[in-house]
């Protein structure tokens, strides 16, 4: 990985953890605990790839599995973002830009479920049944619920900051464009907004026409 996507990978990471253990653990919402460090990886993993997203997420766990107040065993939490991160690489986009909401909220959806049920795995190898007294399948919908509703106001913002800091700005003049599109196929994606902007262009464009068939046919009459 590059320097640039060494320091802001960090950066991010750092935050998210700081966020979800200082104010989300706080909320004490029933279920699961909104897993904003793993929002973090999967915005990471959709710009860089299943290599970049593997080694992002296996840091970003690595740091969580040391950070207070963890009291599961090192390394846990840093193979399920590495697994997760490498697997949500492989659905980045060829050319960076999302062109629509669906396939990145499956990815959110999908990597919800898969945490949860690749922790819980891994801790029932080691000896650690504390899902099962919580209840899976209740941390498994609230999980999916709190990373869905979130996703739309992390996920976005993380692509177009690691798109932007993958272009020189003073080389590429198009790189505010382009992290621009990246953020914009995920919130106008399915809500139709880029339709109604077609058609409100259509119609501009045929109001037009007929204006100036109007004005050549006066044109014509008066000759």
């Amino acid at each position: 990985m590059r320097v640039n996507r060494i320091l802001l990978s960090a950066s991010l990471v750092v935050v998210a953890l700081v966020i979800q253990v200082s104010v989300l653990a706080r909320l004490h919402l029933p279920g699961a605990v909104p897993d904003l460090l793993l929002l973090t990886v999967l915005g990471l993993a959709l710009v860089y790839g299943h290599t970049g997203g593997a080694l992002v997420g296996f840091g970003a766990g690595l740091l969580a599995d040391l950070a207070p107040p963890a009291d599961h065993a090192a390394g846990r939490y840093a193979l399920v973002l590495c697994v997760i991160g490498y697997l949500a690489g492989l659905a980045r986009p060829d050319n960076g830009r999302l062109k629509s909401a669906t396939g990145p909220m499956a990815v959110v959806v999908v990597a919800a479920l898969g945490s949860t049920l690749l922790y819980a795995g891994v801790g029932a190898l080691v000896g650690d049944t504390a899902a099962r007294h919580v209840g899976l399948g209740g941390l498994l919908f609230t999980s999916a619920l709190y990373d869905l509703l979130l996703a739309p106001f992390v996920v976005p913002g993380i692509m177009a900051l690691a798109r932007r800091a993958e272009n020189d700005p003073l080389a590429d003049t198009g790189s505010a464009a382009q992290s621009t599109d990246i953020s914009s196929g995920w919130l106008s994606g399915g809500t139709g907004l880029r339709v109604g902007g077609q058609k409100n262009g259509l119609r501009v464009r045929a109001a037009r026409a007929r204006v100036a068939r109007a004005g050549r046919i006066k044109g014509v009459k008066r000759l």
